[in-house]
Order: C-alpha cells, then structure tokens, then sequence
C-alpha cells in the first residue's frame, strides 16, 4: 500500500524524471554527448535501481578472479567520504577518506591500487598514469556514468527487487527507464536463495533479459565464519556451529538497504537474533555506540555476540568512539558471491577474455 501510495503521489516528478534521464541517455546514444574510451580494459559494475544489489560483494569477487591474471585497479566515486578529489588508498586510509565500501575493498585486497574520485575520467588517467602496466580498471556503481565508454558492462539486479518491476525516482528507486538494461553486456540476478529452482531462473531470465545476445547469471551470498573485528580484544573465537550448540544471542547490527538475508541465514542457529537497523553507509556517532552497548547489555542470555557487515566494520573499525566494552563482543560477518547453475566458469570466461583482449598492455 505504502509503495502504491508513493508511486502515485510522485507520478508527475517521475514522469519529469523519466524525460530527463531519457534524453540524456539519447544524446549519448547518437553520439551528440560523446564517451571517452581509454587505452584499457574498463569494466563497469552497476545497476538501475538505487543502492542495495549488491555491487561491492560482486566487485571482489571479480577483483579476486582476476588479480592472479593481470594488473587489475579498482575505482570508485567514494560515496559519503569526507574528502573531495581523486585519492589512492594506503596504509593510513580509513572510511572517512575514501568511502566505506572501497575501504572494505582495500582491506581485504591491499596488494592492488584502489582508488576513488568523483570525474572517473580523470581517475582513471591518474591510476594509467601512476600504474603504466595496468591490464584492466574495474569502476564500482557506474552504469549510469556515461562518459566513460566501458568496454564490460555489468549490470546487477536484486532478486527481490527486480528492476523491471520497479519504476522511476522519486515514486520508485530506478535511476533510469528498465529500457537502460539494454546497455549492459552481462546482467547478473544477485541475492538469489541458494536453492533457487531452475523453473524461477527461467521466468526471471525472460523477463530481466532486454535481447538475446544479452546473457544473464545468477548469484547468492555465502557467509563464512565470523571474524573478531578488533582482533586484539578478541578472547575466543565464535563458530556458527558454536553458537548453535551453546544457544547463543546474538544482537545483529546493520547499516545496509536490507538486512532481510542475513537474518534468514542467522536463524538457523540462533533462536534469539536482537536487530539494530540503521540507515545504508551509516556513520556510527557515539550515541549509536552507547544504543548498541545498551541492547547487548539488555540481553540476558550470557552467551552473546554483536555481528556486524563487512561494510558497517568499515566504519567501526578506526571509530575511537567504539568503548573498549564492546570490542571485545563485536564480530565480522564475512561474505562471498556464489555464481549458482554451474555458470561461474562461463562467467569468470566471458570477463578474462574480455581483459585479456583489450588490456592496455595486449
């Protein structure tokens, strides 16, 4: 009803919206504002609808099939950092300089250039200029950032939100017509269930693919074992099957579109799951903290642990407001892609062959 309610209140500024984006994306298309393409590979990883498919998750997964093969960067605009201008991540980063979601990308694949500017352009210039034998240039959340001729397109899609039954800001989160889909060169369906049967892939596949020379993926999450986030403070380590052998509580926070997912998976061994849902890229003040450390005290059950994502340990980890209380309770829940259908090796193929042909250094 609410989402009825807000598509129809909306309708006029959507159909403006539409108007707009549409004629953008016709000059583009008759060449009368003109892409820039770049003396090697560009991948673009995107989506039509706003936030929450997945993007980064699937970035590195990309980043670690391709990093054993060629010299891989990876770009992002940095969404909600506090800096301006293009920055390369090192050492001393945090999130505050270069956004949450590449300092994820950064920790846990130091050994790469990861960068962020808001003119992708001009970043990818400075990385080709700082990295003179860069093969491939992975840029995060640009499908819409037309400027840049990207050689692999990669659009995603949420299982529970796909963009063809969604309609344009303001009355629904699409950033562009679903006719947008037609740019892409491989849509992949993410957040599906693991046990998602062949019959649904086949309906889904009809209607997310714009013709047939477009190929579609499906994909899930897997969640590893949860890691201490202040590894110093830790004094035991909790195992999934741990906490479902000792009954263990678990206070579940969350700075994310949807933390629907994670719950549903959590459930399976715990049968107390506490949530604190806060808004996506949130930055965690310390009246946040003291409302956490507050929820986990309240929990009675004396086996208990605080399980946060990936990208809301991005912020936690050099927050000084974090009290010393709670690192010694606060856990990383890990996640991978899973490319499902027996479709990874024709996935990670598509994606190698691609570099491995328009590689600045070919």
């Amino acid at each position: 009803m609410k989402k009825t309610l807000r598509y129809l209140l909306f309708l006029p500024f959507s159909i403006l919206y539409g108007i707009f984006t549409g004629i953008r994306n016709w000059l583009y298309d008759i060449g009368a504002l003109s892409s820039v393409e770049k003396d090697t590979a560009i991948i673009s990883v995107g989506n039509l609808t706003v936030g929450g498919t997945g993007k980064t998750p699937h970035v590195e997964f990309i980043i670690s099939e391709l990093q054993s093969l060629f010299r891989v960067a990876m770009l992002s605009r940095g969404y909600k950092r506090d800096t301006k201008g293009f920055v390369l991540a090192d050492k001393n980063t945090d999130a505050n300089l270069i956004g949450d979601e590449p300092f994820q990308i950064y920790q846990k694949f130091s050994n790469i250039p990861v960068a962020v500017c808001e003119n992708r352009s001009i970043g990818i210039d400075k990385l080709m200029n700082l990295y003179h034998n860069l093969d491939a240039i992975i840029l995060d959340d640009a499908f819409q950032h037309r400027k840049i001729r990207s050689g692999l397109s990669i659009l995603l899609t949420d299982y529970k939100r796909l963009h063809t039954r969604d309609s344009l800001l303001p009355g629904g989160n699409l950033r562009e017509s679903v006719r947008g889909s037609k740019r892409a060169d491989i849509i992949i369906v993410t957040k599906c269930p693991v046990n998602i049967k062949p019959i649904d892939m086949r309906v889904i596949e009809h209607e997310v693919r714009p013709s047939i020379y477009h190929q579609v993926f499906f994909s899930t999450y897997i969640y590893d074992e949860p890691l201490p986030l202040f590894i110093r403070y830790a004094d035991e380590h909790w195992l999934f099957r741990k906490i479902k052998k000792r009954n263990a509580s678990i206070l579940l926070v969350t700075g994310i579109v949807s933390p629907q997912m994670i719950n549903n998976f959590l459930a399976e061994y715990s049968n107390d799951i506490n949530s604190l849902h806060f808004s996506d890229h949130h930055d965690f003040s310390k009246k946040d903290l003291v409302l956490i450390e507050k929820k986990f005290n309240e929990i009675q059950n004396p086996e208990k642990i605080i399980l946060v994502t990936e990208k809301d340990a991005a912020r936690l980890i050099k927050n000084k407001a974090v009290p010393n209380s709670l690192k010694y309770n606060i856990f990383v829940l890990p996640i991978r892609v899973k490319i499902l259908n027996n479709k990874e090796t024709a996935l990670i193929k598509k994606i190698t062959d691609y570099v491995a042909e328009n590689s600045g250094n070919r």
